[in-house]
């Protein structure tokens, strides 16, 4: 029986990337080019640090982002990273982890392409996703969110071993029929996760909700909680 198929790597002046050759028949540096007319790039208008686009190929709709700091380091480098080789790049990273997950049948993008481009001791990098249609965050739909299911979809990431590094209210969206998704696992990783980092994200995704809504959506939260307390005990991880 065949497995899943696994990415191709491909090399770049300078560089590498990372395929999902089922979805892209002609790979190259364009993919991740906004500038290129194939793309029909389009800017995303909110988040992305100004550096993400919508964009479409034969591999249909996609979001295309480069990778660029936020914060005080943005000041000394905008869109450079250490490198300490491919796999700790930002992107392939991020790629192999939405890979393991969508492979699994997690409600995350699929991973298209990654690239990275080396200078000397730094490197810049990108990330090509599947866009997934007709969502919103859950920042702005509190009063209509089913508090079970976004429970349900954290509590599978964390049951498929996954840990991601910036669990907030932006970073989980709804569809038009109501399904979670999750989204943005840059510095995410696979990792063992026990109640004490099960409970750590999930205190981290209160934070954003109190910043969101204040106090209003502090009982949103205690809902999501004991819905992912009783996911909890049902499998026998309590």
């Amino acid at each position: 029986m065949n497995g899943p198929i696994q990415p191709e790597d491909l090399a770049l002046p300078d560089g590498a990337m990372r395929v999902d050759a089922s979805r892209i028949s002609a790979p190259g540096a364009f993919l991740f080019d906004p500038a290129s007319s194939v793309l029909n790039a389009v800017a995303v208008a909110q988040g992305g640090r100004q550096a993400a686009w919508f964009v479409q190929g034969e591999f249909g709709q996609g979001v295309l982002r480069h990778y660029r700091r936020g914060g005080l380091m943005a000041r000394l480098s905008a869109d450079r990273y250490i490198w300490t080789g491919a796999a700790a790049t930002r992107s392939f990273a991020e790629f192999d982890l939405l890979h393991y997950m969508h492979g699994r049948g997690l409600p995350v993008p699929r991973p298209l392409a990654a690239a990275y481009w080396r200078h000397g001791l730094s490197y810049r990098a990108a990330l090509l996703t599947a866009r997934i249609a007709g969502v919103g965050p859950l920042a702005a739909q509190l009063a209509c969110a089913d508090h079970a299911a976004v429970a349900g979809a954290i509590f599978a990431m964390h049951d498929a071993g996954v840990w991601h590094a910036d669990l907030n209210a932006y970073n989980i969206l709804l569809d038009a029929q109501g399904k979670v998704w999750l989204i943005d696992f840059d510095k995410g990783r696979r990792q063992a996760m026990p109640a004490a980092a099960r409970r750590a994200n999930l205190l981290r995704l209160r934070r954003s909700l109190l910043k969101v809504g204040g106090e209003s959506a502090l009982s949103w939260w205690q809902a999501l909680d004991q819905a992912y307390t009783r996911l909890e005990a049902a499998t026998g991880h309590v």
